[in-house]
């Protein structure tokens, strides 16, 4: 059995439409709490991608003996500053402000566990500049995006019309999106092989 320990939309599409079959319980850790320890503890923006991956893996592989389960996480690091989820469209504006004509990086870590050992573990990083786009583009971009604006960390998506406010981009497009998937599904093919085999039909 291969469970991923997300509720991210983004990262289940991903996995269905590379044809993986899996089950999804989300791990219900306080993200933030074991964030501020880290970050506490030295941690970069790095580090705490890769801690989140692998406690969420860890938490949800306790309770599913013997399934390998997927962990995944994403930061978002200005400089030495980490930057999260917009809570609502006005400080999802202010967060695209922020990040305006500058560049910021996004690392996304992925592992696998089981039985409380990991498996395997990734880390890719992305790095993207945006624009000095005005005010009206702003406006223009949250309106098109609405809620999906507060879905992933920065504000934006760029599998939406947020694309329009970047500059240029260096990394891995599904690493942006919060799953490094060639890597894991390299993983996968060792790992789980049967998460990648068609279903037996009579």
């Amino acid at each position: 059995m291969l469970i991923l320990a997300s509720q991210s939309p983004t990262r289940q599409r991903l996995l269905r439409d590379a044809g993986v079959r899996f089950e999804v319980r989300p791990s219900g850790l306080d993200e933030r709490t074991l964030e501020i320890a880290a970050v506490h503890n030295g941690a970069d923006a790095r580090g705490v991608a890769r801690l989140l991956a692998e406690q969420k893996a860890l938490a949800v592989a306790g309770l599913a003996p013997d399934a390998v389960v997927i962990g995944a996480d994403q930061t978002l690091a200005l400089g030495d500053e980490l930057l999260h989820k917009p809570a609502d469209l006005g400080a999802a504006r202010d967060q695209l402000e922020h990040l305006r004509h500058k560049t910021h990086r996004l690392h996304a870590a992925v592992c696998l566990v089981q039985n409380g050992s990991l498996l395997w573990s990734h880390l890719e990083t992305a790095e993207l500049t945006m624009r000095d786009f005005s005010p009206e583009e702003r406006e223009e971009v949250l309106a098109l995006e609405g809620p999906g604006a507060l879905e992933s960390v920065g504000g934006y998506r760029l599998e939406g019309p947020s694309l329009r406010l970047f500059e240029a981009i260096t990394g891995d497009y599904f690493t942006i999106l919060g799953l490094p998937l060639l890597p894991l599904l390299s993983a996968l093919r060792h790992f789980a092989p049967e998460s990648l085999m068609r279903p037996v039909t009579a």
